[in-house]
């Protein structure tokens, strides 16, 4: 199997309608040999929504990886130094953690783990879940394309009706993702179309 023994840091971001979609995706790498450790933005940490508390989403990723979840910056911290992942994965992937990794931002615990990744010149995959993909945060998006080590999970327009600046990742792609961008690859076709 190709991700048996592939350490992966599973960052969770506030997209909190996508949290529940993620985390089959979660059980399957573990499922497939991946020693997993999540790691949760103080958003997905402490903010409870229509979609559920976030105790529960804590509590689910700890059991299906058998791993406590790092959720400070502190926390994330050790992940450079001690180069303790192969890879990152962001899911879902906000447009506020766009912006900001794009613009070399670092005040939450998902940041800090990417810099720290991307210190030690491992991978990062972004699954990005954002309102403003095709607005405000297309030029973050476009930025980070061309970053060295910064790999995007295939994405399209999730509803381009009624949302037409949203954009989602397909989750489901996720392991390929990562097995491409561990042999340093873009997974294409990147742009897909319409989700809904």
């Amino acid at each position: 199997m190709p991700l048996q023994g592939v350490r992966i840091g599973f960052a969770i971001t506030g997209s909190h309608c996508t949290i529940a979609d993620v985390l089959p995706i979660v059980a399957r790498l573990v499922k497939d040999g991946a020693v997993v450790t999540p790691i949760f933005s103080e958003s997905a940490t402490h903010t409870d929504t229509r979609f559920g508390p976030a105790s529960q989403w804590t509590e689910e990723m700890e059991r299906i990886t058998g791993q406590k979840t790092r959720s400070t910056i502190v926390d994330a911290e050790p992940i450079g130094p001690q180069k303790l992942l192969d890879i990152v994965v962001i899911a879902p992937c906000t447009g506020n953690t766009l912006a900001k990794l794009a613009n070399g931002i670092t005040d939450t615990s998902v940041l800090m783990a990417a810099k720290a990744q991307l210190r030690n010149l491992r991978p990062v995959l972004l699954a990005i879940s954002t309102n403003d993909g095709l607005s405000n945060n297309l030029k973050n998006i476009g930025q980070l394309m061309n970053m060295k080590n910064v790999y995007m999970v295939p994405f399209g327009q999730d509803n381009a009706i009624t949302k037409a600046n949203s954009l989602i990742a397909r989750m489901e792609l996720i392991p390929d993702a990562i097995t491409a961008a561990l042999q340093q690859r873009q997974l294409q076709p990147v742009l897909l179309a319409n989700l809904s």
